[in-house]
């Protein structure tokens, strides 16, 4: 069995490194010292196609496999792209946009998946509560159906596009008795009364991507924003949590390459001692466990 990546693929992900270095990387510096989200690479990447790149076309994507969605990752890592932006893009890809497009109803994919793989709307995922992490059945958010709506009130914790989001994708318990087999998925959309963001929270690292609580106080959505059906939540949010983190480990592993080639390419113009620092056996070795862990990873 031959998995070595087609020459397709490679091609699409120099043309991805291409793109990134000149439109993205530049932006960088400056959006990470101020701690904003870059909605101007952020839309970018939607029009290059990233945003919903495994989608069909008529959801606004171009109907890409696994590997090379997972590789489009990888090349913004690669290219030198920030752990703030494209921990950005996963959330919205894969927490939100595909938890839609795996589970939810053909209006449903109509009305949010163009937007959200178009750059247009910015989706997040609220699962974390603030006594919820790992034991996702221990969340205290829920959704009470009335008529032809649910009420949501609780809150979420460390919520990537939080504040920035357009719409949501927020789990609640329908059945608190049934612990993880009553929770359910919802779409609630930016602007809906009773729903709120905090103020976005202050990080050491990737300050590019908003994080922030999410509020939701006596919050009416319409019964048909449910995504799949009441008490199916856990099982989705599992199934999407494992495609968001082999999605998200891609670009850490393209910035493993990326801070490799440029800790090399220091290391052979600084001098010291009459000699460039890549000469020492000291700097050789830091060199080559870098590149161990990346070849392992």
């Amino acid at each position: 069995m031959d998995f070595s990546f087609t020459r397709e693929q490679l091609m699409f992900k120099r043309e991805i490194i291409r793109f990134a270095k000149k439109e993205i990387v530049p932006r960088v510096e400056e959006h990470e010292l101020a701690g904003k989200f870059d909605y101007e690479s952020f839309r970018k990447l939607g029009e290059f196609g990233i945003l919903g790149l495994h989608f069909p076309e008529k959801y606004g994507g171009q109907g890409a496999d696994v590997i090379t969605t997972v590789m489009a990752g990888e090349a913004l890592g690669e290219a030198g792209v920030d752990g703030g932006l494209t921990l950005s893009y996963g959330a919205h890809t894969f927490l939100c946009a595909d938890t839609i497009f795996q589970h939810g109803t053909e209006e449903q994919r109509m009305a949010y998946l163009p937007r959200l793989a178009s750059g247009e709307w910015v989706g997040c995922m609220g699962l974390t509560e603030p006594d919820a992490g790992s034991d996702v059945a221990s969340m205290k958010t829920t959704a009470v159906k009335k008529g032809d709506t649910y009420v949501l009130n609780g809150s979420k914790m460390f919520i990537t596009n939080g504040p920035v989001a357009d719409v949501a994708l927020i789990y609640a318990k329908t059945d608190p008795e049934k612990r993880h087999e009553g929770i359910s998925a919802f779409i609630v959309e930016k602007g809906t009364p009773g729903f709120s963001a905090g103020q976005p929270l202050k990080k050491m690292g990737c300050r590019t991507s908003s994080t922030s609580e999410l509020f939701f106080t006596d919050c009416v959505i319409p019964a048909k924003n449910l995504v799949g059906k009441e008490g199916n939540g856990f099982l989705m949010a599992m199934q999407t949590v494992e495609w968001d983190r082999s999605a998200l480990l891609a670009p850490m592993v393209g910035g493993m390459k990326c801070m490799l080639e440029r800790s090399a390419e220091y290391a052979a113009k600084r001098v010291q001692f009459g000699k460039a620092i890549g000469e020492f056996q000291a700097t050789k070795r830091k060199l080559a466990n870098m590149r161990i862990f990346y070849e392992a990873s």
